[in-house]
């Protein structure tokens, strides 16, 4: 409770968060047009790099750095109740999605068969393989982890990372690669707007704004399935990773790490 009334009486973190949620806001959201792509800039990219910024000058000192990790874990926590809270009454939806939408968690193992072992063999990675890997590293893998290892341990610091990097370069990609599969493949574009719900809004939106934009005839079928896709990721994602892709990612790390010839971690 100490700790808790000591971050709450920090001021200068309040305001300098504060400043960063005004002037993000009133950047707003920028949308960038590629090709058959659209890359699409939320007001959470532009805070993340303006808190990274300023974690270089001199407005933001060392206490404020430390008092913002906790705050990051309450924030997490916030989050997944209200991701809970939305799930419920949308269940009818999610069960009328049909088995396409509810197989579509298999997607997540690729990040632990594909990614894992080059993170560990190829470059030598440890533990915060574990983070980097287990999922995509959405808001709620970052609860899990933070919630299992801490958020300075090194699973925690894999996770945060991949969060960050999928919140910068994440929607560009999305933006880009689901205008391009849907202009030169045969790919229905309802396919790539179930694929376009992987548990991240800034993905989803960059994603289905550059299907709506090649194919403005189905925007309304578009958001639907990207808006279902994404509501089973937050539903069913969660407990693949608590209780199947978190385990095996951890097994196979210790397997890949004795082939590596590393000692026991």
């Amino acid at each position: 409770m100490v700790e808790i009334t000591q971050l709450l009486k920090d001021w200068r973190l309040h305001v300098i968060v504060l400043g960063i949620v005004l002037i993000t806001e009133a950047v707003g959201i920028i949308e960038l047009t590629i090709g058959p792509g659209m890359i699409v800039l939320l007001p959470m990219l532009f805070a993340i790099v303006f808190g990274l910024i300023l974690y270089f000058t001199p407005i933001i000192k060392e206490k404020q750095s430390k008092n913002a990790e906790p705050i990051i874990t309450i924030a997490v926590t916030l989050l997944i109740a209200k991701i809970g809270v939305t799930i419920g009454p949308d269940l009818g939806n999610v069960i009328a999605a049909g088995p396409a939408l509810l197989l579509q968690e298999i997607g997540n193992f690729g990040t632990v068969f594909l990614a894992l072992p080059v993170a560990v063999l190829l470059l030598g990675m440890k533990r915060e393989s574990i983070g980097m890997t287990h999922s995509i590293g959405r808001e709620s893998n970052l609860g899990i982890i933070y919630d299992k290892f801490g958020f300075e341990s090194a699973e925690g610091r894999g996770v945060t990372a991949i969060y960050v990097f999928g919140t910068v370069f994440g929607a560009m990609f999305y933006g880009l690669i689901s205008g391009f599969l849907a202009t030169f493949t045969p790919l229905h574009p309802l396919s790539l707007a179930m694929a376009a719900g992987v548990g991240s809004g800034s993905m989803m939106a960059a994603a289905s704004g550059s299907l709506i934009a090649a194919y403005p005839e189905l925007e309304t079928q578009i958001i639907a399935f990207a808006g279902a896709s994404n509501l089973l990721t937050y539903a069913t994602g969660l407990f693949v990773s608590i209780f199947i892709a978190l385990p095996i990612t951890e097994k196979l790390y210790k397997l890949f790490w004795k082939w590596r010839g590393g000692e026991n971690q």
